[in-house]
């Protein structure tokens, strides 16, 4: 069987920045949706666009801490989002469509890791009702701005994570029993099938669609994260200095989001997982390292993913009853 997960030289890798796969590359005329886009990876990228020539619109749970953050960046604004709250993402939808704009690149940056137990909305489980539910209902509230245009580009920001589990179909919210790490890589592999599944969908109309690695980074996402067990994983030492040197610096960890946002290469491309700014190849099923699990990548997953996430949320931009 053919997979399109095959390495195809980009000429840029793990150590390349976001400004370096953007070197050439003018977005002046472009509007950008980046979730997050005021802390960690979502700063460097939101940077990285602006400097590029893009508009960048930042939605931001925490509107005064992203001003704060994106102050002095030509062409970014700032709206209100909460992907936790599905009423919130409604508002923001029609506050952006209502402009009548079109959007050229949205990336699902925004994200939790293995947070304690926390219930959102009609009782779900967070990380998978934030990491992709709420990107899942955004980007089809969006999805008149991002089709008009026919050649847009829809990056969703997942993890090596994913290769912890697959869907669990039997127990999604985790009901019967929390795992921080196996909820992350839950909702890791979530963002692989959605865009695996958008793209199917999307591309008649030009929209291609993408999920990435960034690799490994310190940033805010590891809040939730004791020092101790970052020490214990080999992270950081006992003065929280860093202490492995496959991590990367942010402004590389952003780079493969905005390769895959704004790549010539992946010219007539769509639905594959990349890693260190080039498509990632197929990975064993049975441990740890890089590529991508089988398990992310099965369009029947990914479609199951699609209507289950559809019923949960109630908004399916591709089917015209809803």
């Amino acid at each position: 069987m053919t997979t399109p997960q095959r390495r195809i030289g980009s000429g840029f890798g793990a150590r390349s920045t976001a400004d370096d796969v953007l070197h050439g590359i003018d977005l002046s005329g472009n509007t950008a949706v980046v979730t997050g886009g005021y802390s960690g990876l979502g700063l460097e990228t939101t940077r990285a666009l602006a400097r590029a020539g893009a508009r960048v619109v930042v939605p931001a749970r925490r509107r005064t801490a992203a001003q704060e953050a994106v102050e002095g960046i030509d062409g970014v604004e700032v709206d209100d989002l909460d992907l936790a709250d599905l009423g919130s993402v409604r508002g923001f939808a029609e506050r952006f469509l209502a402009s009548g704009r079109d959007i050229d690149i949205v990336i699902n940056n925004a994200g939790i890791m293995a947070c304690p137990e926390t219930r959102v909305g009609p009782g779900w489980e967070a990380q998978f009702a934030v990491n992709h539910l709420g990107h899942y209902a955004l980007v089809n509230r969006l999805w008149p701005a991002i089709a008009r245009g026919g050649g847009a580009r829809v990056v969703a920001v997942s993890s090596g994570a994913h290769a912890i589990t697959g869907i669990r179909w039997d127990d999604v919210q985790f009901e019967h029993g929390y795992d921080r790490w196996q909820a992350y890589g839950q909702a890791k592999t979530a963002n692989v099938l959605f865009a695996a599944r958008l793209d199917a969908l999307g591309r008649g109309v030009g929209v291609r669609a993408f999920s990435v690695h960034p690799g490994s980074i310190l940033t805010p996402l590891q809040r939730h994260l004791p020092k101790e067990e970052m020490v214990a994983a080999g992270w950081i030492d006992e003065n929280g200095d860093l202490a492995d040197p496959t991590f990367k610096t942010p402004e590389q960890g952003a780079a493969t989001q905005v390769w895959a946002a704004t790549s010539p290469r992946l010219a007539g491309v769509g639905g594959v997982y990349c890693e260190d700014c080039d498509i990632a190849e197929p990975a064993g099923d049975g441990g740890p390292g890089g590529g991508v699990r089988g398990h992310a990548t099965d369009p029947d997953q990914a479609a199951r993913l699609w209507e289950l996430s559809a019923g949960l949320t109630g908004v399916d931009a591709f089917v015209s009853t809803t």
